[in-house]
């Protein structure tokens, strides 16, 4: 996945995966980063919390409209396009990842010297020149 212009991730190249269930579309898909990532909405181990990828129905915490989450009508393009919307508008009031939705919040600058930094190091630009 690349990372949205005109944000703290461009030109990063972040892999991902996918996994489906066995009863897809049914239930919805999980989505992981397979390489470091610092977002509010990303687990530190790389997984996405997004609404579209929480099982249908009502939300049991009352935070998110069942019209926001899963549906088996949705589309992988439309499970993209949303988490490049997320790394582009992270929700810090609900982050998965605490320090990253703090950092957001309040030091933003200092969010997006981190995320210029998982940048480098999607690129491989963050190793030591030897030679």
């Amino acid at each position: 996945m690349s990372g949205p212009e005109g944000t703290c991730f461009e030109g990063g190249v972040f892999p991902a995966k996918i996994i489906f269930p066995t009863d897809y579309p049914l239930t919805p898909p999980k989505m992981k980063f397979t390489c470091e990532m610092f977002h509010p909405n990303i687990y530190s181990d790389g997984r996405v919390c997004i609404s579209i990828l929480h099982a249908p129905g009502d939300d049991p915490m009352g935070y998110e409209s069942s019209a926001e989450r899963w549906s088996p009508v949705q589309s992988v393009e439309k499970i993209l396009l949303s988490v490049v919307s997320m790394l582009a508008e992270p929700n810090a009031e609900s982050g998965a990842n605490v320090d990253a939705s703090k950092m957001w919040r309040d030091e933003r600058e200092l969010f997006n010297r981190r995320a210029k930094e998982i940048v480098k190091k999607s690129l491989g630009l963050d190793k030591t020149d030897t030679s």
